[in-house]
């Protein structure tokens, strides 16, 4: 086992097993996993899927996940952990955005198994830039903080073009319409900016009929496109209250909740408990998965 550490902010880990061996979870961001050689499934959920040489996975934040190893296996785990965010020092990128991004990732991929890099090129790319970060971990200074940062903020980007491209949404139709994938892509990329996500800018850019948007959303999500917004908001609120820094007057104004009071209500309302509660207790509610339990 050899296991590395960067960058505080980044925990990296490359290990070789032939059998499966359950590991710390915290309320981290996501993990990123790298299959360099072996065979197996994953499990994530309850749900399988087949993982090989060149496989690229995201881990939830969630304790039900594994891995059944047929072959011994050589897994990188890349864990994007939050102090990165709530010490950040703005020296060299924009750590609000890059904070940002990577809450879009967490709070949008569905947590299912399967391999999140659809696109050969994009799977080359992560590679090659898993294998500089393991390589200046190996050679640890401060000339190698700036460098891994900006590999991490690159992992990223690409992380992000994927899941814009696939159905890394979680919604209950499997054989959903192109368009309500792409809707669901638009909502959560606009989610800070109320004046686009009114069902009148929603027809127009959708060339729909402002009568048949909410009707439409309903029919393919099974859920109303204000109570879709509303929790979309709520899971941003729980990755920004556990991961950062940000004062509950900040996320309000950001998240367009009209003042602190509302976004308290509206937080106990569809989370079931008090922001303070929830803090407190320090696990992810809205974003954790129904299906985590049998």
């Amino acid at each position: 086992m050899q296991v590395l550490e960067t960058y505080k902010p980044f925990e990296i880990q490359e290990i070789e097993l032939s059998e499966w061996k359950q590991r710390p979870v915290k309320n981290n961001f996501f993990e990123l996993v790298l299959i360099k050689e072996g065979e197996g499934t994953q499990c994530i959920n309850y749900n399988e899927y087949n993982y090989s040489k060149g496989s690229i996975f995201l881990l939830p934040p969630l304790k039900c996940h594994s891995f059944t190893i047929e072959k011994p296996t050589q897994f990188v785990f890349l864990k994007f952990t939050d102090s990165f965010f709530k010490n950040a020092k703005r020296n060299t990128i924009d750590r609000n955005e890059w904070f940002k991004e990577a809450a879009y990732i967490l709070s949008n991929y569905n947590q299912l198994p399967g391999d999140i890099i659809k696109n050969d090129v994009d799977r080359s790319h992560l590679g090659n830039l898993i294998s500089i970060i393991l390589q200046e971990s190996r050679n640890y200074g401060e000339e190698s903080v700036n460098l891994i940062t900006s590999l991490m903020t690159s992992i990223l980007e690409i992380l992000i073009r994927n899941i814009k491209k696939s159905n890394y949404f979680d919604f209950a139709k499997k054989n959903t319409e192109d368009k309500i994938s792409k809707m669901l892509v638009y909502i959560n990329e606009n989610i800070n900016k109320p004046e686009l996500l009114k069902v009148e800018n929603l027809a127009d850019v959708f060339m729909m009929s402002t009568t048949y948007v909410s009707e439409y959303f309903k029919k393919q999500v099974n859920m109303s496109l204000r109570e879709y917004i509303i929790k979309a908001k709520l899971k941003l609120v729980e990755i920004r209250l556990l991961n950062s820094n940000y004062t509950l007057t900040e996320i309000a104004d950001e998240l367009g909740f009209t003042d602190v009071s509302h976004l308290s209500k509206t937080f106990k309302k569809y989370v079931g408990t008090t922001i303070r509660e929830f803090k407190n207790k320090g696990e992810y509610m809205l974003l954790k998965r129904s299906a985590c339990t049998v």
